[in-house]
């Protein structure tokens, strides 16, 4: 096994157009097809760091700021931002693009926690993360900093 990776050597990026199957009654995505695509991506970024496959445990809080309407492409971005022994943490990003106008927006953003497994499904040792550029220390730091708001956000939210 590597005993390092770079937040670069994950990045992960997917594309889905949103079609009538997996919108609703007012055509935008539904959430759990947004859910989904992320997951996906998450995973990507997650078994290109590690070369191993990787199991969702858990996700963070998830807020829906903008709707992706019936035709708009969504993009999924994934990356790396940090580590534990057995677990790799990923920011998902989520943006629609209208591919007729040329417009985009941030739709969703949220964390994921992933477990790399051995060829026996026991959890394994991932590599250390890297961040040999300023660009990619700046996404790792970006990533740290928005998880640690996100959370603050939410503790605030059920003290409130």
């Amino acid at each position: 096994m590597t005993e390092n990776a770079t937040l670069a050597e994950s990045y992960t990026e997917m594309t889905e157009l949103l079609l009538p199957n997996d919108t609703n009654n007012l055509g935008r995505a539904l959430g759990g097809a947004v859910l989904h695509w992320m997951d996906i991506c998450g995973a990507i970024a997650g078994m290109r760091f590690a070369n191993k496959q990787v199991v969702t445990a858990s996700m963070d809080h998830v807020d829906f700021i903008s709707p992706i309407d019936l035709g708009e492409v969504a993009v999924v971005q994934a990356y790396v931002f940090n580590t534990g022994r057995t677990s790799i943490d990923v920011k998902v990003d989520v943006r629609a693009e209208d591919p007729r106008e040329g417009e985009e927006r941030k739709t969703t953003a949220s964390y994921f926690t992933f477990v790399a497994l051995d060829e026996d499904g026991n959890p394994t040792n991932v590599p250390d993360l890297e961040c040999p550029s300023d660009e990619e220390e700046a996404l790792k730091q970006e990533a740290i900093d928005g998880r640690r708001e996100q959370f603050e956000d939410l503790v605030e939210r059920m003290e409130g």
